[in-house]
């Protein structure tokens, strides 16, 4: 994966103004519905989340990735049915190629659900979070980041609504009562270490929107309409926000869910980001909505990916990207769920 970005800058979003008074929200509004068709990544300000929860959030990481490996292992995502939990650098793959990142993944804590013969297959993925007995104080600061990132997530899902010419809870009733919250914290070890550059590979995010916090390491390159690619590196103070493929599926194409990649850090370096996955309720639909005539003229048709289909149903959409990334947990705890090819590690995987 040899990729070269050009020195633009993604725009800068300060989504306070969606809540000044009626003509700085307007002003607001129209700049985004531009930045949302021109492509689906931004850098955000406004958004009000302590300047302290960040720096914990970002230095308790730092804590955990530094454990012994042994304290690691012991809450491996592989022990976890519903794909909670630690991954070694290398374990989760985009399109069948290895990510050199090592990373913890949370989603709501939850019970895991009796599974039968009539269960709908997505309902694995409820459960609870694994969490390292080495580091109690990390669960209190992740799900308290988590609650932050989920407001935003649901503010900056309003706003886009708003800018759509839609009410601003119009995605309200494929949310409520309990979005998806998937959170990773991410370590990607520099090209010394990696076997590749690829720290993750391309691929496009398959929630609402994802809200990144970036530490002060580069990586992050997003794909234009017409195939450029951009750098996006860290800004003070901001989260890159991007929209996935649900708001591509529901606005049949205006909205954009971009390609992206992180390349992994020179040698001798170490990349840390946070990443939050703001998804639909499991057992939502995807409807499509209706856009005003001077929007809908602009739709452009979901995106079609033969090795990666996209699926109004949330739930087999969701289902469908974690048994390709992590193929070690699929065929462990839902060999029954995959085809010939994914059994014996041939087939391809896609990055959520």
């Amino acid at each position: 994966m040899s990729i070269h970005a050009l020195p633009t800058h993604l725009p800068l979003i300060d989504i306070s103004r969606f809540h000044g008074g009626q003509e700085e929200r307007a002003r607001f509004v129209g700049e985004l519905r531009k930045r949302l068709h021109d492509h689906g990544f931004f850098y955000l300000t406004g958004h009000g989340v302590a300047p302290k929860l960040i720096a914990g959030v970002l230095a308790i990481s730092k804590h955990f990735f530094a454990l012994p490996l042994e304290e690691k292992l012991k809450i491996e995502m592989v022990k976890s049915p519903p794909f909670r939990g630690y991954n070694r650098a290398g374990y989760e793959r985009t399109r069948g190629q290895q990510d050199w990142r090592e990373q913890l993944d949370i989603n709501t804590e939850g019970a895991a659900v009796e599974i039968g013969p009539d269960t709908p297959a997505w309902k694995r993925l409820i459960g609870p979070n694994q969490w390292p007995n080495a580091l109690p104080e990390l669960k209190l600061l992740l799900l308290a980041y988590q609650a932050e990132v989920t407001r935003i997530g649901i503010d900056v899902l309003k706003a886009i609504a708003v800018a759509l010419g839609q009410p601003e809870n119009a995605f309200a009733e494929i949310y409520e009562p309990q979005p998806s919250q998937l959170l990773k914290i991410i370590r990607y070890p520099g090209r010394d270490v990696a076997e590749t550059e690829q720290g993750v590979g391309a691929h496009k995010d398959g929630g609402f929107v994802t809200v990144l916090l970036q530490d002060t390491i580069a990586g992050l390159r997003v794909q234009t309409e017409d195939g450029v690619w951009i750098d996006a590196p860290p800004v003070p103070g901001t989260f890159v926000v991007n929209t996935g493929e649900l708001l591509e599926l529901a606005t049949n194409g205006f909205v954009r869910a971009d390609i992206h990649v992180v390349v992994a850090p020179p040698a001798g370096t170490e990349r840390y980001s946070v990443a939050f996955f703001l998804g639909a309720r499991y057992d939502a639909t995807i409807p499509v909505i209706k856009l005003p005539e001077e929007l809908k003229h602009a739709e452009r048709g979901v995106s079609v990916d033969p090795l990666n289909p996209i699926f109004r149903e949330v739930g087999q959409n969701h289902l469908k990207s974690r048994l390709r990334s992590h193929p070690d947990v699929a065929r462990t705890h839902h060999a029954d769920l995959l085809s010939p090819e994914q059994l014996s590690g041939s087939a391809g995987g896609s990055a959520y």
